[in-house]
């Protein structure tokens, strides 16, 4: 199958309908995290100083693809489960993400100044409400977890469990720590392959097996969707690297060339854009086989990593 490199020029690579209906899919879960983001975090939160508050709203509810709880969403709908049922949960995977935003901004790491097309939050609210803002909406996220309610408490606990391995030092913390340590050093694919499958695929793989761990998956669909979730994580970094690189500033809401200007370890650096889109595409094809076997109810999710190959943001 030929696949055009993200932001690129050139025919979709599926017809324009069912583009259409997996944006609509996307735009409706994403309304249902946003709802729920918006109530939740509405008005006044006791013992909250309302700079803390102003700040971690001002990053949360400024936009962005909601990818992490909507692929929740979608998991948990795959293994029977109505979404509505686990917003919470798929809700606190946002909080946990753009936690890593705020922090990944900050002059210390990535010190970038634009996020989602806005100031990044250190611009607004200086370097130390930043970090404290980071911190509170990590811990919330937990608090949001468990406090879902009509979901058995020992699939909250797993579910957890999952999370916090995904976001920590075994996972994205780690692979976070990794980048850093391996700027303008030689491109080294082991280290590459670790860098990406911590820092943005460990959480992305935990947010597929979430929904399934929720919905109190079997044996063969917690392997099927586990599959997907790690091959679809991996390749997203891929075409973020890519996009770094091509991509559209005005778009993606954030500087492009980034990557370079850093000295970041990534896949163009490495292998150059046409052999990083050969492997993403090849990644967002096991994705899709592996969840073959569950039939039309995982369609969603085939189309979700299809759809990661056209993205341009």
């Amino acid at each position: 199958m030929k696949v055009n490199a993200p932001g690129s020029p050139g025919p979709d690579v599926r017809d324009d309908r069912m583009t259409r209906d997996i944006e609509t899919y996307l735009e409706e879960k994403a309304a249902l995290v946003n709802g729920y983001l918006e109530a939740y975090w509405r008005g006044p939160v006791p013992s909250v100083p309302d700079v803390l508050l102003e700040a971690m709203r001002y990053s949360l509810l400024a936009g962005g693809k909601r990818l992490r709880p909507v692929l929740a969403l979608a998991s948990y709908e795959v293994c029977g489960g109505r979404a509505e049922d686990v917003l919470g949960c798929a809700a606190a995977l946002e909080a946990i993400h753009t936690y890593s935003l705020i922090h990944d901004d900050l002059p210390a790491m990535d010190n970038d100044d634009l996020r989602r097309g806005k100031p990044t939050n250190h611009k607004v609210f200086g370097e130390a409400v930043a970090i404290l803002a980071g911190d509170g909406l990590l811990s919330e996220a937990f608090l949001m977890m468990l406090d879902a309610e009509g979901i058995g408490t020992d699939r909250v606990l797993a579910g957890l469990r999952e999370v916090a391995l995904a976001a920590g030092p075994r996972g994205m913390v780690g692979g976070q720590v990794q980048d850093i340590l391996s700027e303008s050093a030689e491109p080294d694919p082991e280290t590459l392959r670790y860098i990406h499958e911590h820092k943005t695929g460990a959480l992305i793989a935990a947010s597929v097996r979430l929904g399934a761990i929720l919905a109190g998956a079997g044996e063969a669909e917690m392997g099927a969707l586990s599959a997907y979730g790690r091959n679809l994580g991996l390749a997203f970094q891929i075409i973020d690297d890519i996009l770094d690189v091509r991509g559209d500033a005005s778009v993606m809401g954030k500087p492009v060339g980034s990557d370079q200007d850093r000295h970041k370890m990534t896949y163009p650096a490495l292998y150059g854009i046409d052999e990083s889109m050969r492997r993403a595409a090849e990644l967002i094809a096991a994705a899709v086989e592996a969840v073959e076997p569950l039939g039309g109810r995982a369609e969603h999710l085939g189309e979700i990593a299809r759809y990661m190959l056209r993205r341009t943001h």
